[in-house]
């Protein structure tokens, strides 16, 4: 038997990570708070890069710098690539995740999916109306009307989950429908008017190719060596038909079938988008942002974000319309349908979401990019309108959150407090037959504990009512409250 090496491991920088340290930074990557943060730092690094005098020439040169065969079409500027190509995949993802609500979401309830689908729909007809009217009122250009109508999903997700920790879970389920159908329409707007020459060849094409994607999944056909080069070949086509090249990546994630059969633990969809989350959280995103959001940035140009109809009125329609719409859209389709809050929530909630859906950075900039594409100068300030507003609404949003947080955490806190007899006080200070239902429940609970024979007892002296000194079993008795059922209302 040989005998071990006693050679030490060494290790190489920017080489392989072990399959433990891959699996830890692919499950991280997966989470709305990691990639929230990376673009973040991206945005903020592409800032810095753009603004200080010894790195601003690099950070234009290499954004603008063209590579890719020109005979395919596809001699793009860096930052095309970025846009055009890497946030293919942040829309695929997205497509998966509209597929998933449709077929096993919210969206799959038309009762339950109303709610959020209004509020989505009234929160891009308000911040593109506020729009029109600073524009209207300041004499600027309408062309950039859709710029505050897009909420960044995964900004929003991560403000939510570093903040709201004790926030009900009917909060995120609501954010994430919102956002997903708010992502549906921005992507509707971006292939109806930013659309300016179709070419009917190459579109054809790219259906063709689409066609034969979604026969391909039908027929049970496995393997990525199939289907990411006719991606490629699809995303080609699209791109040079004139319609915006993301839309590829939102048909190809809609194909796919994300309901699950009877001997499958997840379906093929979210197979799929667990292994291409990291590199859209990763990768595709934060990049977009390093070559998309680096504007220069000076005290005339913060001046004229607040002065300019055109910039102003995306601020505006990110602080104000994104909230005045959810809100209003969320209060009307209750007072005037059958559509209900979700279970333990309250307005002040709904607020509170309303003002962070106004982070409007990776469509917002998209679509930025898109309505002033012949004017550099606009373009520019129009990224840096949308900046200053994401950031006011994350502000705003940050304090609102911050306070429905601390009374979501006060109510826990009193729920679980508790004395020595071991039932919480909030019990035994109320009513005389809540806390014989409460005794009842802890008293079944230690007969599990010590065996059938005492459980049988418990039942039959629940069964006998309160002439044996126990409580009878009712279904209000069957578990005690938790702070999950009770919300402050009103507070």
């Amino acid at each position: 038997m040989a005998a071990p090496s006693t050679r030490p491991r060494t290790r190489t920088f920017f080489g392989r990570l072990p399959l433990p340290e891959r699996t830890y930074v692919a499950n991280a990557l997966r989470t709305e708070t990691v990639g929230g943060v990376l673009l973040l730092l991206a945005a903020v690094v592409a800032l810095l890069w753009a603004n200080l005098p010894p790195l601003h020439g690099s950070h234009e040169s290499l954004s603008h710098y063209h590579v890719g065969p020109a005979a395919l079409g596809l001699h793009l500027s860096v930052q095309h690539w970025t846009a055009d190509g890497l946030l293919a995949v942040f829309f695929f993802v997205a497509g998966i995740e509209l597929k998933r609500e449709l077929v096993a979401g919210d969206l799959r309830d038309r009762r339950a999916a109303v709610l959020p689908v209004v509020a989505a729909l009234c929160g891009m007809a308000a911040p593109a109306a506020v729009y029109a009217l600073t524009a209207a009122a300041g004499g600027g250009s309408f062309a950039g009307w859709a710029v505050p109508t897009a909420t960044d999903i995964a900004f929003a997700l991560a403000v939510l989950a570093v903040i709201g920790t004790s926030l009900p879970s009917a909060l995120r389920a609501f954010l994430l429908t919102l956002a997903v159908v708010d992502d549906l329409f921005a992507i509707l707007i971006i292939a109806v008017f930013f659309t300016a020459q179709v070419d009917f060849a190459a579109l054809g094409g790219a259906v063709a190719g689409l066609v034969v994607f979604w026969i391909l999944l039908r027929k049970g056909v496995r393997g990525w060596y199939v289907y990411v080069p006719l991606a490629l070949v699809v995303w080609g086509l699209m791109l040079n038909s004139g319609v915006h090249a993301t839309i590829a990546g939102v048909a190809m994630g809609l194909m796919l079938r994300c309901h699950r059969h009877e001997d499958e633990q997840h379906s093929p969809g979210e197979h799929i988008e667990h292994l291409v989350r990291p590199l859209s959280a990763g990768l595709a995103v934060p990049l977009f942002a390093l070559f998309n959001a680096g504007v220069a940035i000076s005290g005339e140009a913060l001046a004229d974000v607040f002065t300019e109809p055109v910039t102003l009125g995306v601020v505006l329609g990110l602080v104000v319309g994104k909230t005045v719409g959810i809100f209003g859209g969320t209060w009307l389709t209750v007072r005037f349908t059958r559509a209900s809050l979700g279970e333990g929530l309250a307005w002040a909630d709904v607020f509170a979401v309303a003002s962070l859906a106004g982070i409007g950075f990776t469509v917002s900039l998209l679509i930025g990019e898109l309505a002033f594409a012949g004017d550099t100068a606009l373009t520019g300030e129009v990224k840096a309108s949308v900046l200053a507003g994401s950031l006011i609404a994350t502000a705003c949003a940050s304090v609102l959150l911050r306070i429905r947080n601390a009374k979501y955490r006060a109510l826990c806190a009193d729920e679980e407090r508790d004395d020595l007899d071991g039932v919480s006080d909030d019990h035994e200070e109320g009513d005389p037959a809540d806390r014989l239902r409460i005794a009842g429940f802890l008293e079944r609970e230690a007969a599990e504990h010590a065996g059938p024979a005492a459980c049988k007892a418990a039942e039959r002296g629940n069964r006998a009512g309160p002439g044996t000194g126990r409580p009878a079993e009712t279904e209000g008795s069957r578990r005690p409250k938790t702070g999950a059922d009770r919300s402050p209302e009103g507070e």
